[in-house]
């Protein structure tokens, strides 16, 4: 028996007049999700429990069976995991986003990007290393990740702060959170050579002659020291991939002992390589393995921009690319399986950040061969269908334990 989680970070929305008071997900052709769906279990997963943000970390932990009530100490050392970085023990792991400020006058700062124009991996890993190089010290170091993504490490005892996610502020005033790391002289003086640094360099002089938002500050947030956890082997006795352009998924992975499966051209957008996903899945299983989680960005920054058009075509691209082909793989195979198709969490348009709304879900079993919910996947066929089975599902481990029917 093999075991799959195929997840389409954000993909849940709310309807909207531009779509006719549909949703992405109502609008964009999925047959092979509705296939499923209508041959399966069809019910809704909270997957961020009462009291936490609606993140990706939080609720990708969830999904991976592990409550974050018991083992969530922040995003940033996740992502220190998939980088190989090993925090000691006396120090903290915060993401550190390339966002673009605007700082027109001292007293107001906006959030025009918290991507800087989804700045290139290359371009990216060019400006961290000039910041290691002229802004690193005893107390702090600074990765490269992917695009935007990277993280700063701080050693020792540091001023505390209250940070949010860049991605809940986009186009809106964030002065106040701006001038929390102003307040105290140690973080002042770091992001004031930082903000010198990125002004001076090449990459971004090159990025504004070119028309494209700059780097031109970081954004720290997501802080926290390294977890520990039990493995799914230790607890479910199965071996696994995790499949996903971001480093946050591939730092659950690690603390999930999962193997890491690194696909070049993955870039966790639209352009990403799907057919290196979907061909890695299907590689893994075939080679032995028990489990795959594979894990597809592109309709959360989708959700993120505001653009439904690009959602819809992410949602579309997940079903024909990701799930269709690893689907299909497996049925000539001849081998027998239990799928999960689903969401992390929602990132509607109108609000371009997360929420911790349910999430629709599915599970389907080759073996079973009558029809089950017979309804296509969508949110509202979800809500009707789960109130009148009444089979919503909370906690993570009651929702991993479904899938290994255990």
């Amino acid at each position: 028996m093999k075991y799959l989680i195929l997840v389409g970070d954000g993909m849940g929305d709310h309807p909207l007049d531009e779509l006719g008071g549909r949703t992405p997900l109502e609008v964009a052709a999925t047959p092979m999700i509705d296939e499923l769906c209508r041959n399966g279990e069809f019910f809704l997963n909270r997957t961020v429990p009462e009291g936490f943000p609606p993140g990706s970390d939080v609720a990708n932990l969830s999904l991976l069976g592990y409550a974050p009530e018991r083992y969530y100490t922040g995003r940033a050392p996740l992502e220190a995991a998939a980088m190989g970085i090993r925090l000691a023990d006396d120090e903290t792991a915060f993401r550190c986003n390339f966002v673009t400020l605007d700082r027109s006058d001292d007293d107001n700062v906006t959030m025009v990007d918290f991507a800087a124009g989804h700045i290139s991996t290359t371009e990216g890993h060019e400006l961290i290393a000039a910041l290691e190089r002229e802004c690193a010290d005893e107390t702090f170091h600074f990765h490269p990740g992917v695009s935007y993504r990277n993280l700063v490490v701080v050693r020792g005892a540091y001023p505390e702060l209250a940070t949010v996610p860049p991605h809940d502020w986009i186009e809106k005033d964030v002065t106040a959170h701006w001038q929390r790391y102003l307040a105290d002289t140690t973080w002042r003086n770091l992001l004031q050579r930082v903000t010198a640094t990125l002004a001076a360099h090449p990459v971004n002089r090159q990025r504004i002659r070119d028309g494209k938002n700059p780097a031109n500050a970081v954004w720290l947030w997501g802080e926290g020291r390294m977890p520990t956890a039990p493995t799914l082997q230790d607890r479910f006795q199965i071996r696994g991939s995790m499949i996903s352009a971001v480093d946050l998924l591939k730092g659950l992975g690690v603390i999930a002992g999962l193997a890491v499966i690194n696909i070049p051209g993955a870039t966790g957008y639209l352009d990403t390589n799907y057919e290196g996903k979907a061909q890695a899945a299907i590689s893994a299983l075939a080679s032995g393995e028990d489990f795959v989680f594979v894990h597809l960005e592109a309709p959360d920054e989708a959700g993120h921009q505001g653009s439904a058009m690009a959602k819809i075509q992410a949602i579309e691209d997940f079903d024909r690319r990701i799930v269709g082909p690893i689907i299909s793989a497996l049925r000539t195979a001849g081998t027998d399986f239990r799928v999960v198709v689903t969401m992390d969490h929602f990132t509607p348009i109108a609000l371009r950040t997360h929420t911790s709304d349910p999430v629709p879900t599915l599970l389907y079993d080759s073996r079973e061969t009558q029809p089950k919910s017979g309804r296509p996947f969508t949110e509202k066929e979800c809500l009707i269908h789960d109130q009148h089975q009444r089979n919503s599902l909370s906690g993570a481990e009651m929702f991993m334990n479904k899938l290994f029917c255990r």
